[in-house]
């Protein structure tokens, strides 16, 4: 018979289901940059540099839906770019997206998907 039943031990980390939760868990990983897509690429304010698509990747990615509203969506994105600088970027999520965020990370995902 096989067991489906997950063992979880007192030692494991609770699952992290907020926005907030997500962001502090990657700075605490490292990942420190607030990242921001602007018309010449994504913008990284600590060192006043913009990256193009190819220069970028795509670590992992997080989508969370509003507790009280599933129409108030976010996706968080942690990023590492070509000279290793690691952050984050956060829009808003369907609707409400901003689209030059949407158009440019789905060229990030284009490229990655190549490479």
């Amino acid at each position: 018979m096989l067991n489906t039943e997950i063992d979880r031990s007192d030692n494991e980390a609770p699952p992290m289901n907020t926005l907030t939760e997500r962001v502090n868990h990657a700075v605490l990983d490292g990942y420190v940059e607030n990242f921001k897509v602007t018309n010449m690429g994504l913008f990284a304010p600590s060192k006043n540099k913009c990256y193009q698509a190819a220069e970028i990747k795509i670590k992992n990615f997080y989508r969370f839906e509003g507790a009280s509203d599933p129409a108030d969506s976010a996706i968080m994105y942690i990023i590492e770019t070509i000279d290793g600088l690691k952050g984050t970027l956060v829009d808003a999520y369907g609707p409400y997206a901003d689209i030059a965020v949407t158009k440019f990370m789905n060229e990030v995902e284009e490229i990655n998907k190549k490479g």
